[in-house]
């Protein structure tokens, strides 16, 4: 795309806040509660194949940040919007998809709430690490 300006070093942490974020989100602040309406419990937690779980996370998290500093992309975009889109991304759009397969999954809304409000906040400061630093 041309005139679009990606900082590699800013993708890169990006991705890095987002999966520290992800360790604090569903850990100490709201593993316990994640856990419950998730129906995981902590065998189940335990059973998983970590290394494939946390090595995939971090691609997926990278492929997010990479997809973001191409829609902030543009140099005229400054600190405040960027922050704005990163969390008009989360919330608009992840936040959403969540509300509406959650619906049908027949979720709790405290897992919507957790899920979206995660990725919310990852998006938000995805978009103003990556607007920031160009």
């Amino acid at each position: 795309m041309e005139g679009v300006v990606i900082n590699w070093f800013a993708v890169i942490a990006a991705t890095l806040v987002g999966f520290v974020a992800g360790s604090l989100w569903y850990g100490p602040i709201f593993g316990k509660v994640w856990m419950k309406e998730s129906g995981i419990t902590k065998e189940k937690a335990e059973e998983g194949n970590m290394a494939k779980m946390l090595g995939l996370s971090f691609v997926f998290q990278f492929i997010m940040a990479y997809n973001l500093a191409m829609f902030l992309g543009d140099p005229s975009i400054g600190i405040g919007m960027g922050t704005f889109y990163g969390f008009m991304t989360g919330f608009g759009w992840i936040f959403m998809a969540f509300a509406v397969s959650h619906l049908f999954e027949q979720k709790s809304f405290k897992l919507t709430l957790i899920h979206g409000g995660y990725w919310s906040v990852v998006f938000t400061i995805m978009g103003l690490i990556i607007s920031a630093w160009r």
